[in-house]
């Protein structure tokens, strides 16, 4: 599964603990809300990737749909 921006962090966090640093790094507290709705939207593309390197997911390891 990729971690994609109609996640809450806090949903992340709970799925993937070893996100949480990144979370701290980026200031972004977690809650409940999705990460579109309080990340600036400059900065998502590059916590995405962060996020998604830190637990060893991209597109490549998933499919569409799934």
């Amino acid at each position: 599964m990729v971690i994609q921006s109609n996640m809450s962090p806090k949903a992340i966090v709970d799925v993937w603990e070893i996100t949480a640093p990144i979370f701290v790094k980026f200031n972004v507290p977690l809650t409940d809300k999705t990460l579109e709705s309080i990340v600036d939207s400059d900065i998502v593309p590059t916590l995405l990737t962060e996020l998604n390197a830190a637990v060893g997911s991209s597109s490549a390891t998933c499919i569409e749909g799934g």
